[in-house]
């Protein structure tokens, strides 16, 4: 028979057991894809049409020879004479490409058909649809998700089917058994399937520029202070449903201040309107020429006496203008505070993703010295201050504020009041933290406007060196991509004294290596998933301009001359307990476990900053947050080692590179300890102090905490302290002797009646 013939007769068994006819068609499609698997955006592929069809008819072929006298065929004999011809012919990557989409397709099958498995993922379901949040850990693995809600619950399922297919089927093997088994973290993984990327730094100048579409509508350029703040919400809720992580606005003050400008031009020409109708001096004034000259005007800082030429010689018309001016600059004031309490309230209710999520944000301030940037900082701290509707101290936008010398950390710099201000509020209400500009690593970036100045997320995250391109190292319009976390503890337990007769660092250095490398694999390969979506898969982060260059891209364009210019971070937690399990130490006991974690750290950097310079993309590495993900690592270590003595017997694994918080040191030492290791965190870093009593009756002592963290080289750090809350009316804050808010005195008894009646009378 002929090699037609025989592939005529021949059936092809399916994994089900069906049998269909043998069709040349898909075994030529199959092979393609295993050649298209190796083509990178941006590049032209080194293969033809022609290397497709050698291995297509090397495989038919041997179909024909082998199966002559047989009917059926299975669909993996299939698949591996595939593999066979790809590798005879010497298609390396091609065939490591085609074996590698089989695995994952195997893996996904294997999911749905082993039936542990599957009982196994929809008792996970289970638990998401029928158990409340504090009884289901997988609930509260977002902390600005409501787990217990219709969309909360949605989301979780889609989270928890996302998962399982991100393992099953967009990831290899190792990468996903690697994150099962502990040793590391893929944060993020029911995204990965989506492409999204972690965070942005929003320009909100660009933004505004000519205003900017949410998909749903054009908004136009806003023209006053309290549009600005309604359309920078907007733009925080629509760049979340964009992204899996959070948005960060690095220069608010910067932004927001045109908006002041243009309502107190607005505010100036009305209240000359009004005080020269009342008077006989409207005939006096040329008001075309003065509102031309208003509109002209760059600053809410006036001197009366340009506009002397705009009217006849008169001092009664020149107190006019004055009183004017003065009328203007406060209804400019009071609609500044207004905007800015509008923009706190609205990312406290404001929903996005389904409506199951308030937006993740942060914004960060304090370097503009100018009037209007002024009046915008000091609102902003104002309406922080003043709390929610209940007094309840507002999380979000979580509020950075910027230590800059020679302009707001000494007294005689311009902004030095507003510094002190951010202590109070900070002092009352947890916010704002602070970031250091002059820090080396922060100062070397600056290149003397607020472009380069590095922004925070609330969370820890620092976008701003670009080996990429050098030139691109600013921080507007870029952003993290993904990262995944090592669990040092572990590496610490297999290699140190708690199990060894003693600490093995060159085995823990190797072993650790060997991690790095795997996840710098992990984040090349999702990499190509975010590169390999299109600008129209995100509506607003690209197709408005927001992530940077995205504004030369078409359409149907692929991301990776945008994304290159994004992070990709290493991360660690628990190095605490790694060095306690390494030497008996850690690093806040003993200088030379400090210096030991310094090396381990810095091995870690070393390495991130080789596989910048070898892929020229920017790896960084990251002091990684612990929510969620310390208790996770410690569980299983503690099913697999037992209860260790600082290590494993508590039920979470120390945020970072921080010392124990149960440790007793003081503020000072452990703003020493703890300073050295932001140097090392390029991706982000974060240290908190912890005090005891109310802060707001020492705001001395409160900003010299923050000197000593400035003086330090900190990158980013809080001050956490007690805040009390009222059980009857919910009042929180600090609360001494009578509650602020209901006048209930200390350890006054309350009838259930009154709860009730208070509850009641405050239900709307």
């Amino acid at each position: 028979m002929t090699n037609e013939e025989v592939l005529e007769n021949l059936k092809v068994v399916k994994r089900n057991g069906k049998k269909v006819p043998f069709d040349t068609t898909k075994v030529a499609i199959a092979i393609k894809k295993g050649f298209d698997g190796t083509i990178r955006e941006e590049e032209e592929s080194k293969y033809t049409s022609k290397d497709v069809q050698k291995v297509y008819q090397s495989v038919i072929k041997e179909i024909a020879k082998r199966y002559e006298d047989l009917e059926k065929i299975k669909i993996d004999d299939i698949q591996d004479l595939i593999e066979a011809m790809l590798k005879k012919h010497k298609y390396m990557d091609v065939y490591e490409a085609f074996s590698d989409y089989r695995e994952r397709r195997d893996k996904s099958r294997e999911l749905f058909s082993d039936e542990k498995k599957m009982h196994k993922f929809l008792k996970s379901l289970e638990g998401l649809g029928l158990k409340s949040a504090l009884e289901e850990d997988a609930k509260r693995e977002n902390a600005n998700i409501d787990g217990n809600s219709a969309m909360g619950t949605m989301l979780q399922y889609g989270s928890t089917v996302s998962k399982e297919f991100a393992k099953a089927y967009l990831m290899k093997k190792k990468f996903a058994d690697a994150h099962d088994n502990g040793d590391i973290h893929i944060h993020d993984m029911d995204f990965l399937a989506m492409g999204t990327t972690t965070c942005m730094q929003i320009d909100l100048n660009k933004l505004f520029k000519n205003g900017f579409s949410t998909g749903h509508g054009h908004l136009r350029e806003p023209q006053s202070i309290n549009a600005y703040s309604a359309l920078a919400a907007i733009a925080i809720q629509s760049d979340q449903n964009d992204q899996h992580g959070g948005q960060s606005i690095p220069a608010f003050d910067f932004y927001m201040a045109p908006g002041v400008l243009k309502t107190f031009k607005k505010e100036y020409k009305q209240a000359l309107y009004e005080l020269l109708d009342f008077t006989d001096f409207i005939s006096f004034v040329n008001m075309d020429k003065v509102a031309m000259a208003i509109d002209k005007l760059n600053s809410i800082h006036v001197d009366i006496s340009d506009f002397d030429n705009f009217y006849k010689e008169s001092k009664e018309v020149r107190r006019i203008f004055e009183k004017a001016y003065d009328t203007a600059l406060a209804k400019t004031d009071r609609a500044t505070y207004q905007a800015m309490e509008a923009f706190v309230h609205n990312l406290n209710t404001m929903h996005s993703r389904a409506g199951a999520q308030v937006p993740f944000s942060s914004i960060n301030f304090g370097t503009d010295t100018s009037p209007e940037g002024r009046m915008v900082m000091k609102n902003y701290l104002l309406s922080v201050d003043a709390g929610l509707g209940k007094n309840e101290t507002p999380i979000f936008p979580i509020s950075i504020f910027k230590i800059k010398e020679g302009v707001n950390y000494n007294p005689g710099d311009p902004n030095y009041d507003l510094f002190r201000l951010s202590c109070k509020v900070s002092a009352k209400r947890l916010f704002p933290n602070f970031s250091f500009m002059d820090s080396p690593f922060n100062a070397q970036y600056y290149k003397g406007d607020y472009n380069t100045e590095v922004c925070y997320m609330g969370c820890r995250t620092r976008v701003i060196g670009n080996v990429v391109d050098p030139n691109k190292a600013v921080t507007p319009g870029r952003g993290n991509l993904s990262f995944t976390s090592i669990n040092l503890p572990r590496l610490g337990i297999k290699h140190g004294i708690v199990s060894n007769e003693k600490t093995d660092l060159d085995g823990f250095y190797e072993e650790l290596g060997n991690l790095m490398d795997l996840v710098c694999e992990q984040l090349l390969e999702r990499f190509e998933i975010q590169c390999n979506k299109r600008t129209y898969n995100f509506p607003f982060l690209l197709e408005q301009g927001i992530w940077i260059d995205s504004e030369k891209l078409k359409p149907t364009d692929r991301l990776r001359k945008v994304l290159k210019h994004g992070t990709l971070s290493i991360g660690f937690i628990g190095l605490a307990e790694c060095l306690k399990a390494l030497i008996g130490k850690h690093h806040g006991e003993s200088e030379e476990a400090q210096k030991l974690g310094l090396e381990i750290i810095g091995f870690m950097r070393k390495k991130c900053d080789e596989y910048s310079e070898k892929y020229n993309l920017n790896f960084t590495c990251l002091a990684t947050p612990a929510e969620g993900l310390s208790g996770r690592f410690v569980n299983i270590d503690k099913a697999i080692y037992g209860k260790i003595k600082g290590v494993t017997d508590r039920d979470y694994y120390t945020n970072s590179f921080h010392v124990p918080v149960y440790y007793n040191i003081s503020i000072v030492n452990k703003i020493k300890k703890e300073a050295p290791y932001h140097a090392l965190t390029n991706a982000g870093h974060i240290s908190y102090i912890e005090l005891d009593g109310d802060t707001t009756k020492n705001l001395d002592a409160f900003e010299k905490i923050v000197r000593v963290m400035k003086e330090n080289n900190m990158g980013y750090a809080a001050i956490n302290h007690p805040v009390d809350r009222d059980p009857v009316c919910g009042y929180v804050g600090i609360i001494g002797d009578v509650c602020p808010g209901c006048g209930r005195r200390a350890f006054e008894g309350v009838s259930v009646e009154a709860v009730n009646n208070f509850k009641k009378n405050s239900c709307c």
